[in-house]
């Protein structure tokens, strides 16, 4: 569980990437969550846009996106969601 202090960091770093994944009508599926877990892998924060052509409930799309990927869920604001999951190995960002 991320500290109040630890989201924050995390939103201004998030702030500055652009959304690296998708999500359209179609919804979340088995495939999106295997690319979206191998995009944390390699990046450990990743900013996901729902188009406007989806029509499922933002915070509980990211919820679902949060535990199938075992992510932390850093924000939801309009459009965009924030995941972080801390790697092990090639760690680019240290916490405060």
């Amino acid at each position: 569980m991320l500290s109040g202090k630890q989201m924050r960091y995390l939103r201004s770093l998030a702030h500055k990437i652009d959304p690296t994944f998708h999500v359209g009508k179609g919804g979340m599926n088995g495939n999106m969550t295997k690319q979206i877990n191998e995009i944390l892998k390699n990046h450990e924060l990743v900013k996901i846009h729902i188009l406007q052509n989806n029509f499922d409930d933002k915070n509980d799309l990211a919820q679902e996106l949060a535990s199938a990927t075992q992510s932390e869920l850093v924000q939801v604001i309009g459009s965009m969601i924030v995941l972080y999951k801390e790697v092990e190995n090639n760690k680019e960002i240290t916490l405060p």
